[in-house]
């Protein structure tokens, strides 16, 4: 199997940005422990500040690839395009927040992903996207 983590803006940051909400991890450094999780399974990773790239990433990968864990950041709630491409291809998507994003600010509890992706997990920290792989993992295999 092969799978993508596509993360959006600023978490290009984790590990520095705001570690009280975030933590001290880098993604890299977890990406590593992910990886070693999950051996069975080809797992990218992709960071982007901008919308327009990650749209291009989920047009170039979006009929190829088993399974897609997308963090959008501050995207999810704004970005009808990114959703578009989502409800566009072929691959599910799995949502995920490390924050809680209903336990923050009103503009962060509705997300333009959700209705597109297979499944949604929000203030598990970096765990969530173990979780997201596992409702990858079980969504394809259904």
């Amino acid at each position: 199997m092969k799978f993508i983590i596509i993360n959006g803006p600023n978490l290009n940051l984790l590990g520095k940005r705001e570690p009280e909400i975030y933590g001290s991890t880098t993604f890299e450094d977890y990406l590593i422990e992910l990886r070693s999780r999950y051996p069975q399974i080809e797992i990218e990773y992709y960071q982007s500040n901008h919308e327009g790239a990650i749209i291009d990433k989920l047009h170039d990968i979006g009929f190829s690839y088993d399974g897609i864990v997308i963090n959008g950041g501050a995207y999810t709630h704004t970005s009808i395009a990114i959703a578009d491409a989502l409800g566009a291809i072929a691959t599910p998507a799995v949502e995920i927040h490390i924050s809680d994003i209903h336990a923050r600010e009103e503009f962060r509890k509705h997300s333009y992903f959700t209705p597109k992706c297979v499944g949604f997990f929000t203030g598990h920290g970096l765990k969530g996207y173990d979780m997201s792989i596992e409702k990858l993992i079980d969504h394809l295999k259904a």
